[in-house]
């Protein structure tokens, strides 16, 4: 591994002494600056040109997302690492939009910090597997939000059930305008929203979907 230079950025000393020491203990790997608020970090990291940029979300002064995307925009060469206590699949998220290159708990500084920082300085991301999981979970109940938002776009309001189920039932747009004492106009407006709002193309598809969702009953055997 060649050597790297790396700037540690913490508003804790005792975080930072911690990383040093685990850093230090890398052949050829130098800690040649740190940062104790976010300003600071962007500016160490301006003057120094470090390899790797470990740097806490949670800073004084700066906001940590907005450290990573000012240091990977002024140096683009110098990798960033966050190292935070935020489990947030969100915070995940907007650190790696802003071009962070891993994300590693404190938790898991011992451990995964030499990992991680090999990693990114070979160009490659680096999550830990906790970290994963978050990614994994945020995505997942992101996924089920917008499936269920999706869901509930695309049913019917009463009004419209009604008119599905008396189109259905083969009543002609006059008809049902008398049977629900509304203007044609008007149901011919929510005909033509309702087939667009489920995506249906002709009057067929429209009497399979109320099949479908019990609004109309199946033909028997006997009809």
């Amino acid at each position: 591994m060649k050597k790297l230079r790396i700037l540690v950025a913490d508003d804790h000393a005792l975080v930072r002494r911690g990383a040093r020491a685990v850093l230090h203990s890398r052949p050829g790997w130098r800690v040649v600056g740190e940062a104790t608020n976010g300003r600071e970090a962007v500016q160490k990291a301006i003057e120094l040109k470090p390899d790797v940029a470990v740097v806490d979300i949670g800073m004084p002064e700066l906001d940590g997302v907005e450290v990573v995307r000012q240091i990977r925009e002024a140096v683009p060469n110098t990798k960033v690492l966050v190292l935070t206590m935020h489990e947030s699949d969100q915070m995940v998220q907007r650190a790696l939009e802003a071009g962070a290159h891993g994300y590693i708990l404190k938790s898991d500084l011992t451990d995964s910090l030499p990992i991680a920082v090999r990693a990114i300085a070979e160009g490659k991301r680096f999550l830990t597997p906790k970290v994963s999981e978050i990614v994994l979970d945020g995505f997942l109940k992101t996924k089920t939000y917008h499936q269920q938002r999706e869901q509930a776009a695309a049913r019917p309001t009463h009004r419209e059930t009604e008119i599905i189920r008396l189109l259905a039932e083969g009543k002609s747009n006059k008809e049902i305008a008398t049977a629900l004492g509304i203007a044609v106009s008007t149901v011919e407006t929510h005909r033509a929203k309702i087939m667009s709002k489920l995506g249906l193309h002709s009057l067929a598809e429209l009497i399979h979907y109320a099949m479908r969702h019990g609004i109309i009953s199946p033909p028997s055997a006997s009809e």
